[in-house]
């Protein structure tokens, strides 16, 4: 039946749309705003309180973006004195702000010369790698040349830290421990001992009384963080801290603390070897691409200046290996690769990589089954690992695998005097790989007379090439034989 009033209609269908089944109303609720909360670190935004951002990954970051977050207080003018006022730039005068060395030449090689008065200097890495080792014997290094050190260990006691000392022969008069965990005491100390040099192990467990957070926590670590860094800028004194470090490897606490700090350095290696390295991820004195080694001994951390023989073998020749070149930041290190190739009845034959990575490794087996002619490995089982636990992870190592792959699989051992280095596409064609010339400067100071690289042109042409230099070297070995 039609209604005798069609707007009417429209209105009645309106209010019982606005009341439900008994007739009461619906409660109307106004529209939450699009962005209640955001981060205070990266400005994620978001409609609700989350404990941790989902764009930066930080804890405790997102507040309600009505509050007051630090950044956007009211600042009323300072008058500004003579002396502070900006000039020029062409009239500025520039003070080269000299090095001075540690005593340990390969962590002043990745700083660039030396320690900076006034910088700010944060290590980190995993528990167990040996950063509090490191700084100790640095602090001693410097202690014996005369400039006086404050060790501030606040996850050891001094007691802690003096038997390590011992061990490892860091004991000197002008080295002063302190176990504090409380900024303003760190402060204290400071002023009591009036150091050239001062370590703080690590930033993250010092807490301040200004923040109501817990140790660890960003706000903490960012007011304690700030806080040296500006003491550090105001007295000349630079200072080491040491930070921890995820479960990802990234540095823990705020991305603020990697850009307050002038050099950024990462202590890396296993912990089931005993080599390591420090690498210079940010540096405002000096490059970022130099790479400092050392090896953990029972005595405490040594340098390795040159590193060549650690990542190569002893002993006669045999099937399976070559040698490569491979680039750790400025410093060209030969590593030895071995591979091992068994036959296999299973229908899945395994790929067991160490060192090396594996999409890599799966990609050469398949250019060397299609483009040079080992058309059986597919039936083999595959070993490829390195030598002294270093870890390839460029493309330049990719004719020394092939090679060493080959090698094991015709069961021809490849000459010791034979380096090879260069990237496999997937054609079959060697492409160059960076700083060539510096890599074969490195292979024949060390002795390595044969060199394949770009020049190869191919997969094939550098495997046969390799295996012919095998023959040669076996009939020579058979003819002085006999």
């Amino acid at each position: 039946m039609r209604h005798p009033h069609p707007e009417m209609a429209g209105r009645a269908w309106s209010a019982r749309a606005s009341t439900d089944v008994g007739g009461r109303p619906y409660a109307r609720t106004m529209a939450k705003p699009a962005s209640a909360y955001r981060c205070t670190e990266c400005g994620w935004s978001t409609v609700k309180w989350v404990g941790r951002c989902a764009e930066c990954q930080q804890w405790g970051t997102v507040v309600e973006a009505s509050e007051q977050t630090g950044i956007t207080r009211a600042l009323k003018p300072v008058a500004i004195g003579a002396s502070q006022v900006a000039r020029s730039i062409t009239e500025v005068t520039t003070e080269e702000r000299g090095h001075w060395p540690s005593g340990v030449g390969e962590f002043d090689r990745v700083l660039g010369g030396g320690i900076v008065p006034g910088a700010a200097i944060l290590l980190s890495g995993e528990p167990g790698v040996g950063k509090s080792t490191l700084l100790l014997d640095v602090a001693a290094r410097v202690a014996a040349s005369g400039r006086r050190v404050l060790y501030v260990s606040a996850e050891e006691s001094v007691a802690q830290v003096r038997l390590r000392a011992g061990r490892t022969g860091a004991m000197q008069p002008e080295l002063f421990l302190a176990a504090e965990t409380d900024l303003a005491t760190v402060i204290g100390q400071v002023d009591a001992v009036q150091p050239e040099l001062l370590i703080v192990d690590s930033v993250q467990t010092v807490t301040s009384s200004l923040n109501d957070g817990i140790a660890g926590q960003p706000g903490q670590v960012r007011e304690v963080a700030s806080t040296l860094i500006r003491l550090a800028k105001e007295r000349e004194l630079p200072v080491l801290l040491v930070g921890h470090v995820t479960k990802d490897g990234t540095i823990a606490g705020p991305r603020l603390l990697e850009h307050l700090v002038d050099v950024v350095c990462q202590f890396e290696g296993d912990r089931q070897t005993a080599l390591r390295f420090v690498r210079a991820l940010k540096n405002r004195f000096g490059p970022t691409d130099e790479v400092g080694c050392f090896e953990m001994t029972g005595d405490g951390i040594s340098e390795v200046p040159d590193p060549s023989g650690l990542f190569l073998s002893r002993g006669a020749a045999v099937s399976g290996t070559c040698v490569t070149v491979a680039l750790e930041g400025r410093r060209a290190l030969p590593v030895e690769v071995q591979a091992l190739v068994v036959a296999t009845k299973a229908p899945q034959p395994r790929r067991v990589v160490n060192g090396v990575d594996p999409s890599r490794v799966a990609m050469i087996l398949a250019v060397l089954e299609r483009r040079a002619g080992l058309r059986q490995i597919g039936e083999h089982d595959v070993y490829v690992s390195t030598v002294g636990g270093v870890r390839l992870i460029e493309p330049g190592a990719d004719l020394a695998i092939a090679i060493a792959i080959a090698s094991a699989m015709r069961d021809r051992a490849v000459p010791h005097d034979l380096a090879a280095f260069g990237e496999i596409s997937l054609a079959g064609e060697v492409r160059p790989v960076s700083s060539a010339k510096q890599r074969g400067s490195e292979a024949r100071r060390l002795g390595y007379t044969t060199i394949l690289d770009v020049e190869a042109g191919s997969v094939q042409a550098a495997v046969g090439r390799a295996l012919a230099a095998a023959t040669t070297e076996r009939e020579r070995e058979l003819d002085a034989a006999f």
